[in-house]
């Protein structure tokens, strides 16, 4: 019974992404939710208690799997500047490989109508925010970096990412590239993890 209950919730969270991406929060009723679902609209109630909390514990779920794969590089026994390489690798596996979902995000919450939602969403990224800062801290403690203003560099690694996944254009003036296709896709994502990875390490090993 707790199986099925769990794989129902599951089902909900899947449904409601996938609408969520292809018509907006706004566009999106519970009652779709439902539907796409196989649940019933008490079901949500029960799990989510509207559709804000639907969407909240989507973005939970992942700003909680992104924590995960944080702590495991910052335990590892590598050097400050390969963690944060590995960030960046994880960070735009991540983002690459749903960039619907990223869009729909990164339009949602920049609503101002839905600042609420975003300072909840924000309180779950602060922990995320705190694991990076502990690499590029570490790295300006044991000298490998230069003493550098950390949550810049930070807004640029997500910055440069979010602004590929929504302006494609700029890095990519041909008018046929699409990010859904995967040969696209893979090779924007290489070209922009290989730039991230030498802007980082310029900057910050660099001896001014």
């Amino acid at each position: 019974m707790k199986t099925e209950k769990t794989d129902k919730k599951q089902a909900i969270l899947d449904a409601a992404e996938k609408l969520f991406c292809e018509t907006g929060y706004e566009g999106t009723s519970t009652r779709q939710i439902a539907k796409e679902s196989g649940a019933n609209m008490a079901m949500i109630n029960y799990y989510f208690g509207s559709k804000e909390g639907v969407f909240i514990e989507i973005m939970n779920n992942r700003i909680a799997g992104f924590s995960s794969q944080l702590r495991i590089i910052n335990e590892d026994k590598i050097t400050s500047l390969e963690k944060l390489h590995k960030v960046i690798e994880g960070y735009a596996n991540r983002i690459l490989a749903n960039t619907a979902f990223h869009k729909m995000m990164h339009r949602e919450l920049s609503l101002t109508q839905r600042p609420e939602m975003y300072d909840k969403i924000k309180d779950a990224m602060s922990h995320n925010m705190q694991l990076i800062d502990r690499i590029i801290n570490e790295g300006m403690e044991n000298g490998t970096f230069n003493q550098i203003d950390g949550r810049m560099i930070i807004a640029t690694i997500m910055g440069t990412l979010t602004n590929i996944v929504i302006s494609p254009n700029k890095v990519m003036p041909c008018s046929n590239f699409d990010l859904n296709d995967p040969k696209d896709n893979k090779m924007i994502k290489d070209r922009a993890i290989a730039y991230l990875k030498d802007l980082t390490t310029v900057y910050l090993t660099t001896k001014k």
